[in-house]
């Protein structure tokens, strides 16, 4: 289809041009591939690729090699363009890694990239072996601490050993300092650069067991994404009015203002616990209640423009000033005080009842005398009609079995006189 406003002579140049151009890709010449692809170890987790170039390539080629790893089948994105004839890169002993290379004439449409060229790093050792979650903290710029699991197939008697190594050591070295605790391995060692120093290299870190069974494990770190300050210390915590002033120590292993601080506090109600930013060692929190208890905590951070590590130090001590009213003790004395009152009435009431006897004894009065003497005359009188009673009573019974027993035997002699008749 011809483009609106475009002359007949134009669309003629362009469809020459486009198939010169097909004509030119479709007769591409393939690149011959690099040869003697190998490698070497600079350092403990270091590897050199190199290659050789490829030979008959025109000189008007402007010649660069492209190459990429794969690990474990896996491609890590990391293909680089470049006119040397070697590439070095961090190495993992615990996984296959293959190195892959090309040729390529930049800017020249008249060549084709050639085939990759392949070399693999095959891993030594039994599978599971190697120690797992590997990590290092690199704590105020002073030492590093790395910590380590064995591996799930590792057995009992495997014996770690770190090594490590950083672009201004000549040789890689051994950490001595190994600890373990609940089934973790650790390791700590000196590592620091000059205070001024802008750049950090990146630290290689190698564990292995001398065993031949057991699989070693590299890795390589940008330490400033391990930094950790220390811990603050405080310096000083006063109150003047309704403010209070907060200072603590700053680190002198750190540059300048690569710090910022945060600060935590409350008031004894954690739920209105606040927290502020700083970046200089000291602040104050004005207008504050007079009548409060304020608790105190502080840690430090990386600022990003120094290092690229996101870990905080640990929170400081917690430190108090000012006093809270007790609302507790208001309480139980709101409930004390009336109780006590009570009981002390109490107490006095009876008190004075039993003084009252002492000291004015009650008046007999002569009807209950009168009735108490009348009262035991009766009493007696009582007792002996009860007695006559009771005497009149038995001697009833007794007459009645008598005549019981008269009556009873009266029939039997009336049978018995029959029986003579």
């Amino acid at each position: 289809m011809d483009r609106p406003g475009t002359s007949l002579p134009c669309r003629l140049l362009l469809a020459v041009c486009w198939v010169v151009t097909a004509g030119t890709a479709a007769g591409a010449k393939v690149l011959p591939p690099p040869s003697n692809l190998d490698y070497s170890f600079i350092q403990i987790c270091t590897l050199n690729w190199t290659w050789n170039p490829p030979e008959n390539v025109s000189s008007s080629c402007d010649l660069e090699y492209s190459s990429d790893i794969v690990i474990d089948e896996i491609p890590q994105d990391k293909r680089e363009w470049s006119k040397n004839h070697f590439r070095v890169t961090d190495t993992f002993l615990n996984e296959e890694m293959r190195f892959k290379v090309r040729s390529e004439c930049k800017y020249d449409n008249t060549s084709k990239p050639s085939r990759w060229v392949e070399t693999s790093l095959l891993p030594k050792g039994i599978p599971g072996t190697a120690a797992v979650d590997l990590s290092c903290i690199w704590h105020n710029l002073e030492y590093m601490v790395c910590t380590w699991r064995p591996g799930e197939n590792a057995g009992s008697d495997t014996n770690y050993s770190l090594f490590y190594w950083f672009d201004g050591l000549k040789n890689h070295k051994k950490c001595n300092n190994y600890s373990m605790h609940q089934g973790t391995f650790g390791c700590i060692f000196n590592f620091s650069f000059p205070k001024l120093t802008n750049t950090y290299p990146a630290i290689s870190i190698l564990v292995r067991d001398d065993s031949e069974e057991i699989r070693p494990v590299c890795t390589s770190k940008n330490p400033t994404t391990l930094v950790k300050p220390a811990t603050p210390r405080w310096v000083k915590l006063s109150k003047i009015n309704d403010e209070i002033y907060l200072e603590w120590s700053e680190s002198d292993t750190f540059p300048q203002n690569c710090l910022f601080y945060e600060v935590g506090y409350h008031n004894g109600d954690m739920d209105s616990a606040q927290i502020i930013k700083v970046e200089t060692n000291y602040t104050s929190i004005p207008s504050v209640d007079p009548n409060s208890k304020y608790i105190f905590k502080v840690r430090a951070k990386p600022k990003p423009e120094c290092y690229s590590s996101k870990l905080y130090s640990d929170w400081s001590e917690e430190k108090s000033i000012g006093e809270k009213t007790d609302s507790t003790f208001y309480f139980v004395l709101i409930i004390a005080l009336p109780v006590t009152v009570a009981v002390s009435t109490i107490i006095l009431l009876v008190y004075l009842k039993r003084l009252k006897i002492l000291i004015l004894p009650p008046i007999p009065d002569p009807r209950e005398i009168l009735k108490r003497m009348f009262g035991e005359q009766n009493d007696d009188s009582q007792g002996c009609a009860k007695d006559d009673s009771v005497n009149a009573f038995d001697r009833f019974i007794k007459e009645e079995e008598i005549h019981s027993l008269i009556l009873t035997e009266t029939p039997e002699c009336t049978n018995s006189e029959k029986e003579n008749r």
